[in-house]
């Protein structure tokens, strides 16, 4: 027995992001606790959060939806990588790695977007 969610790929990928970019943003000073490190980590929760809401009795339109937010969460999270880098609390290729997972995912997602429509 299983949620229907957890048999897509772009679910699991997203979890397994969410828990390497908040094992990442435990390098980031004190400081950014309640900034930078609390916003990468809601925003990659948020992937795959709005990916599983979205597939629960959902019509295709209101999954498109909640598809989209998952999207727009990884935009953000692509930024906050930026930020970090920007401020030198990763190095480049902690950055390389994390953007290219994270251009992977938006392509699964986005190819999951349009199947469902």
């Amino acid at each position: 027995m299983s949620f229907k969610f957890e048999k897509l790929i772009i679910w699991q990928k997203a979890m397994d992001l969410a828990e390497e970019i908040h094992e990442l943003s435990k390098k980031f000073p004190k400081e950014e606790i309640y900034n930078l490190t609390s916003q990468i980590r809601r925003a990659a929760d948020s992937i795959g959060l709005n990916i599983a809401e979205g597939s629960i009795g959902q019509t295709n339109p209101e999954q498109g939806r909640f598809i989209g937010y998952a999207l727009r969460s990884l935009a953000e999270v692509v930024t906050c990588l930026y930020k970090a880098k920007r401020r030198k609390y990763i190095n480049d290729s902690e950055f390389q790695k994390f953007y290219f997972e994270c251009f992977n995912l938006m392509n699964m997602i986005v190819g999951f977007k349009k199947s469902i429509k």
